[in-house]
């Protein structure tokens, strides 16, 4: 088989390192909202903006937190956020430099907090967590497209998006480990549907 042979799969993907404040979790909202507007999948909209923003809420507490026990100050703290629809799939992924995976907790009706990973269990297709071979972690949610990307979907100019100064990440130790955990995500992913597809193919 030559490179000839293979078709490309039609694949869609942004990212974004954000420092690990408070204010990033209302970022990754701008981050969603502006993507599947340029990507024409804004039917998405409601249900990928609650996954992020529970699974951010996450990140920037589990940073702040493991800042905070290894007296580490959180200006170097990143979080990523990344967002690829890749054939009839749309995944939503956060990093956050810790190694501790996410617990899905049973909260009491009178408690407050506790169900971000229970409302990502009922929105997503699937979702789970791993530490990724440059350190910490990626928690990650599947979303059912409905139909499979065409090539013609994946082509969009690119429109940078605006957030208040001081929220980007600049680049550091942090940001570059959070840019290659999220790169290594995406040459999965994509490997991982490539073949689905070939398999798909060949039946």
């Amino acid at each position: 088989m030559s490179a000839d042979d293979v078709t490309p799969i039609p694949l869609l993907a942004a990212s974004i390192r954000l420092n690990a404040v408070p204010q990033a979790v209302a970022a990754t909202r701008l981050f969603v909202r502006h993507n599947l507007t340029l990507w024409n999948l804004e039917e998405h909209l409601e249900t990928v903006t609650l996954i992020m923003s529970e699974l951010a809420t996450n990140a920037v507490r589990a940073s702040i937190t493991d800042a905070q026990a290894t007296n580490e100050g959180t200006s170097n703290a990143v979080i990523g956020a990344q967002l690829c629809a890749v054939e009839a799939s749309l995944f939503v992924e956060v990093y956050d430099r810790t190694n501790a995976l996410p617990v899905r907790s049973h909260p009491d009706q009178d408690t407050e907090g506790g169900r971000g990973l229970l409302l990502v269990d009922v929105l997503a297709k699937q979702w789970s967590a791993y530490r990724t071979n440059v350190g910490g972690k990626i928690v990650w949610a599947e979303l059912p497209l409905g139909s499979p990307l065409e090539p013609s979907d994946c082509v969009h100019e690119h429109t940078p998006l605006v957030l208040p100064r001081g929220l980007r990440a600049k680049y550091s130790t942090d940001e570059h480990q959070a840019r290659r955990a999220h790169l290594d995500r995406l040459m999965t992913t994509s490997i991982l549907a490539s073949t689905a597809a070939r398999m798909t193919d060949a039946i």
